[in-house]
């Protein structure tokens, strides 16, 4: 089973990917480094996975998950260094530039407060590079700081260092908010919970709780785990799961779900599972192991970083060589000019920015009650030029009932009614729920002995020798059973009773009133074609279609036709992606054919979540143009940062190669380039 680890002092994204590749090259089947968490999950041996993060990454610190961070020691030692290194930069300048003193002790001055506040820096330089990780932040840094003193200019040297360290230190600060801001939208998890043990109520951790214990949750609390209610009514805030901010009525009997907050009564519940299973932890795991599924963007802006830098070394050895021994003039102000090159060339801002922006999408989409299981499936929705919903349950409530009973061949209503009801037993089918709810009288499931789904067409059971047969006309065509009526307007049920023709009952659907909604806004968004594919009969699926303003549909599938219908549409998406709706649970083969699996209406349903990329918590249509815009807004704040990065370091290495920019200005500008895009990313979350 996978365990969590924190790593304290992770401050940079190209350090992550390096101690997942690590792991993985020493065979570590699962090895996930999130930077945007400071976690690393991991299956197998913690031991061994801890030595190769610490040889990787010797100043970061490997955590057990229930270990404490101690964080705040840390940053305030870090502001003590920069102080003294301040303190004695400022007496350094004063004394050369004021006094014009450059003596042993100025020099002396200079290199005390340089090694204190880049001492870091130059350790990190030294490990990583004999570690084989040479072109790193701290390596370019180092040589140009070091190289600025021996061309004697120090002072810029010692500038460089401590505006370096000065801006890691903002940095880390604005990566720590966001990181701050991302959890916080899923601070879903409840600090306590009142058990009930005998006459007392007992405030023990979440963790602790066992299935079938009994707990109290009062009003302004969190629900710690799922549970059934035993006692007590009370309206429940669903918005931390759902992101619907209208209170849900819970009362006796009900299910409740961790992760919603009651607001009103005293509620008993039985614990029906362990936090570790909870809805709320199974929301909490897939968001933040979401950075698993990289997408392109980010995988490039990896690689890219793993080239671009051992490129701009090479260039600035160029400039440093090349002209002096073309021209035979003196080597200093072209070792100068490159060393400005190298400061700016670092490529922080891309590679914090863009998992930060990434990972605050995925979590302002967690906001919203939209889990996307990955920046890819982010970007291939905001991509969505097809969407296939289904009907039941998706555009319409699912919630049938039976609004018409016909009769044939001497039957009556109560027979039909009774034995469809009785075939029905085992269905949980919505169609089925509503027979039963109809019959109204209690089913001893054991009376259908013999019962037999028949995939797209029905069910057939016997019971005290009579055999029964429920299903659509497909059914009756395929048993040759005589019948009078094949085209009803409306979800119908056939019914047969010992090979005769009994009747049929009507079931009627209602449209979710945001379907028609959700349809306008994805054509508002410029998705090209939006159909429905079901299984139920052409006249029905018509006059939804109508109602809704679908584009067209697709009626009468078996599950196996979905499929070909869904390869069929993915033909036509010409260079955009399709998106398949549905509840998650009998739609598996379709959710996995589509290029986004979309599963509605999964509070609650393991199934869901294990099936989907993207899953909707409630059952709102609307919500997947909500996604498609949050994932168009990451986008394009994600290629802002990269083209602004870019940029800004193209434009200051030309400046530093025609000796227009000081090593001053190349600092201000690498580090103010990073904080910026770190910023901007955080936009996202609002």
């Amino acid at each position: 089973m996978p365990q969590k680890l924190k790593l304290e002092g992770l401050d940079c994204a190209s350090c992550a990917y390096d101690i997942e590749e690590a792991l993985k090259k020493e065979g570590f089947e699962f090895a996930l480094v999130n930077f945007a968490t400071k976690e690393a999950v991991i299956e197998g041996d913690i031991g061994r996975a801890k030595e190769i993060i610490r040889k990787v990454e010797p100043d970061v610190e490997v955590l057990e998950a229930e270990e404490h961070e101690h964080g705040e020691g840390s940053y305030w030692k870090t502001v003590y260094l920069i102080g003294i290194s301040l303190a004695l930069f400022t007496m350094g300048i004063v004394m050369r530039y004021y006094y014009g003193m450059d003596d042993a002790l100025v020099f002396g001055i200079f290199l005390a407060s340089y090694t204190i506040s880049g001492w870091k820096v130059l350790r990190g330089a030294v490990i990583n590079s004999t570690h084989g990780n040479v072109f790193d932040e701290n390596f370019l840094i180092a040589v140009a700081t070091v190289g600025a003193f021996l061309i004697r200019e120090y002072p810029e040297g010692v500038a460089v260092m401590l505006f370096y360290v000065v801006g890691e230190f903002f940095q880390d600060m604005a990566v720590d908010r966001s990181r701050r801001s991302i959890k916080a939208l899923l601070a879903l998890k409840a600090e306590y919970a009142n058990l009930i043990r005998g006459n007392r109520i007992v405030q023990i951790r979440p963790e602790e709780l066992k299935a079938g214990d009994i707990i109290l949750i009062k009003p302004g609390e969190k629900v710690p785990v799922d549970g059934v209610v035993i006692e007590g009514t009370s309206t429940v805030d669903t918005s931390a799961l759902t992101g619907e901010s209208v209170p849900r009525t819970v009362k006796e009997g009900e299910e409740i779900l961790s992760g919603m907050l009651n607001l009103s009564g005293v509620l008993k519940v039985q614990v029906t599972k362990e936090l570790s299973e909870s809805t709320i932890s199974r929301i909490l795991e897939l968001v933040e192991n979401a950075s698993a599924r990289k997408a392109k963007t980010e995988k490039f802006i990896t690689r890219f970083a793993h080239y671009y830098t051992p490129a701009v070394v090479g260039l600035a050895a160029l400039i440093a060589l090349v002209p002096p021994i073309v021209t035979g003039g003196a080597f200093t102000p072209w070792i100068y000019r490159a060393l400005v090159v190298l400061v700016i060339s670092c490529p922080c801002a891309l590679v914090l920015s863009i998992p930060l922006g990434y990972f605050g999408g995925i979590g302002r989409a967690a906001r919203d009650g939209i889990l996307v299981k990955g920046s890819n499936f982010l970007d291939a929705l905001k991509d969505a030029t097809i969407v296939a919903f289904d009907k039941t349950g998706t555009l319409t409530k699912g919630v049938f009932k039976v609004t018409k009973v016909e009769t044939r061949n001497g039957f009556s209503e109560e027979e039909i009614i009774k034995f469809a009801a009785l075939a029905e037993a085992h269905s949980n089918h919505p169609i089925a729920s509503a027979i039963k709810e109809a019959y109204g009288k209690e089913i001893n499931e054991v009376e259908a002995m013999e019962y037999e789904e028949i995939a797209g067409h029905g069910v057939r059971a016997r019971m005290d020798g009579v055999e029964v047969m429920v299903g659509n006309d497909r059914l009756l065509h395929r048993f040759n059973i005589e019948h009078d009526t094949c085209r009803v307007k409306g979800t119908v049920a056939h019914v047969v009773i010992n090979g005769k023709y009994a009747g049929y009952i009507i079931i009627s659907d209602e449209i979710k009133e945001d379907s028609p909604i959700a349809v306008k806004e994805l054509k508002r968004l410029g998705v090209k074609k939006v159909v429905m594919v079901t299984g139920d009969s052409r006249d029905v699926a018509e006059e939804i279609a109508k109602q809704i303003g679908l584009d067209g549909f697709y009626a009468e599938l078996l599950p196996g036709d979905k499929v070909k219908v869904i390869e069929e549409l993915d033909r036509d998406k010409r260079g955009g992606k399709l998106a398949f709706v549905g509840d998650g649970i009998n739609d598996a083969p379709v959710l996995a054919r589509a290029d986004v699996g979309v599963a509605m209406g999964a509070l609650g349903s393991d199934a869901a979540i294990e099936t989907a990329d993207v899953v909707i918590m409630d059952d709102k249509p609307s919500k997947l143009p909500k996604g498609i815009r949050i994932a168009r807004k990451t986008q394009r704040i994600v290629w802002q940062n990269i083209i602004f990065a870019l940029g800004v370091k193209l434009a200051f290495i030309n400046l530093g190669i025609l000796g227009e920019a000081t090593m001053w200005e190349a600092v201000f500008a690498d580090v103010g380039v990073a904080l910026i895009a770190v910023f901007n990313a955080m936009r996202i979350l609002g």
